[in-house]
């Protein structure tokens, strides 16, 4: 087997993991992820200041700190932290090398570039032969932008074992095996629900590491005394973020993730297998980032009696002063009945606007709300001073046909050797919804929260949310693919109800997944939601109290 670690889930990531990773153990391969929708707008912005830039600037300052370490195990780097740049990436590699005095290889994969000359930036998602073919020719580093974030494993799993295109279940067990990695500690204990059962209660977890077979199965694991915990609750929450339907589309293959098994493989090791691929489509996603405005947001606090009635005042008074084009409240009631102290007698009233023009969104508007200090309800006060507009990203997901993408592996020599797009491709239909019900499992109940009895994951997808959950028992799963239905969702979630809610059965996880379009608006970038990423949202709909079966144990 390959053994591939992670020190890397977002731009900003723990600084440490890289020396973590390659200190604490055996490696063959160290990755990194960086990328999401929301860094490539930032990277973009960047590079609008300066050409150079583009890349993920702290890789290099981690780089800096285990090149050499990395070099004398044999421990090859791939990451994606070229971003829009990645040659601009792989040559800062080089001067770094020189500068420390070591001998390394740079690879680098460009060709994700989409020109749109009305976008701030447009990036199709390329897959993993690249990475592998910038490996087989020798290199020590390999530097990519926009690739899925399961390539960055995928990648050395067929440098590692020669895989060809038609190797699809091969290909599409390393891509299960790389999804659950891509994130860091998230499959180790990270943000888990039921993080008060781990051996240090979720206070440092440890990165993690798959153990890639020829057969493509992995063992999902971590390097021993790391915290944490590596258990098929963990690894079936990674698996179930940021998600759609069974079907996981992907450049190089569409992975059955309803065919995925995890079965415990000893202490802090699961092992994944089954899984089946089928051809990829015939298009690459594309991600494009455009620039979508200025906003601006403004607190009030309405402190006791008559929260309403204040929200109220303040909402004529703002649309007064600069109009209603553009502007959105949202009063957040944190407030509590005769609360002792003033800070829980209080509700919010967040006040945003978005607009094009960045003088109204700017202290045009943050002005026109310090000014009702003096003169609007009782007890007037907010926590925002006074402030200009900042600029704000639309994110949206378009699609180019496969072969027209110049998927380009540059090998460390300098040669540049073009990707074949896979000759065989399906065409694609979503997965059939379902929005649960039938027979209902009888017997006593008992109220509580639903999180005694399930787990959940949520995040975002462009605009849409996904919300992943799963039962901790057998006996769990047939009442909750019964009971937890669309209708039952937007009973529990009322911002849901008005929107387009897909649902999908996993039984090999015991779980379900729906996708709520739309939540996110145009992304997280534009969100002006209280949680912007849908982050929190599985945490909500396991804090609601509902009529728990009996049989059930918590």
């Amino acid at each position: 087997m390959i053994r591939i670690g992670n020190a890397s889930g977002f731009y900003g990531d723990r600084f440490t993991a890289w020396r973590e990773m390659l200190d604490g153990g055996e490696l063959d391969v160290l990755t990194g992820d960086y990328l999401a929708e929301l860094t490539m707008l930032i990277l973009a912005r960047d590079r609008l200041r300066d050409p150079d830039l583009g890349y993920a600037k702290t890789f290099l300052r981690q780089l800096e700190t285990c090149l050499g370490t990395a070099l004398d195990r044999g421990v090859r780097i791939v990451t994606n932290a070229g971003g829009l740049n990645p040659a601009g990436l792989a040559t800062a590699i080089e001067k770094l090398a020189t500068r420390l005095g070591l001998p390394a290889r740079i690879g680098y994969v460009e060709g994700d570039t989409i020109q749109r000359p009305d976008a701030l930036s447009a990036n199709a998602y390329l897959g993993a032969f690249g990475i592998a073919a910038c490996l087989d020719a020798g290199a020590d580093v390999v530097v990519t932008g926009r690739v899925t974030d399961a390539s960055l494993v995928v990648g050395p799993a067929i440098a590692r074992y020669g895989w060809g295109r038609d190797d699809l279940d091969e290909l599409a067990g390393a891509t299960v095996a790389g999804h659950l990695v891509e994130c860091g500690a998230q499959v180790t204990g990270g943000n888990f629900s039921f993080f008060t059962e781990l051996p240090d209660g979720g206070h440092r977890p440890g990165f993690p590491i798959a153990e890639v077979y020829p057969d493509g199965s992995s063992v999902l694991t971590k390097h021993p005394g790391t915290g944490g915990a590596v258990t098929v609750e963990t690894v079936t929450a990674q698996l179930l973020y940021e998600i759609g339907g069974p079907a996981y589309l992907g450049p190089d293959v569409i992975t059955r993730l309803d065919t995925v098994t995890l079965r415990p493989d000893g202490p802090d090791r699961v092992r994944v297998s089954g899984v089946r691929g089928t051809p990829p489509p015939a298009t690459l996603k594309v991600g494009v980032n455009n620039l979508g405005g200025f906003r601006n947001s403004m607190t009030f606090v309405l402190c006791g009696l008559h929260i309403e009635a204040k929200a109220a005042v303040v909402r004529g008074q703002i649309e007064e002063a600069v109009g209603k084009d553009g502007l959105e409240f949202t009063l957040a009631r944190t407030d509590h009945e005769d609360a002792a102290d003033t800070e829980t007698a209080s509700a919010l009233l967040h006040v945003h606007l978005r607009d094009g023009d960045k003088a109204r969104a700017g202290r045009a508007f943050s002005a026109a709300a310090v000014e009702l200090a003096l003169a609007s309800y009782p007890g007037c006060t907010l926590t925002t001073l006074p402030g200009d507009a900042t600029p704000y990203g639309v994110f949206t997901a378009d699609a180019v046909p496969q072969d027209a993408v110049a998927h380009v592996a540059v090998l460390p020599g300098g040669e540049r050797v073009p990707i074949a797009p896979p000759i065989r491709t399906a065409s694609t239909s979503p997965d059939q919804s379902d929005p649960g019900g039938g027979a209902a499992v009888d017997g006593p109940t008992r109220r509580g929260a639903l999180g005694e009895v399930v787990g959940a994951r949520s995040g975002d997808k462009g605009g849409d949310a996904n919300l992943g959950v799963w039962a901790r028992s057998d006996a769990g799963y047939a009442w909750l693919r019964t009971w937890l239905t669309v209708e039952r969702l937007a009973e529990l979630l009322p911002e849901t109800a008005p929107l387009s809610v897909r649902r999908y059965e996993l039984p090999n996880l015991r779980a379900v997944n729906f996708v709520i379009e739309g939540l996110l608006g145009a992304g997280v970038a534009a969100s002006i939601r209280f949680d912007p990423q849908a982050k929190a949202l599985g945490e909500l709909l396991r804090a609601r109290i509902v009529e728990l079966p009996a049989g059930v144990a918590p």
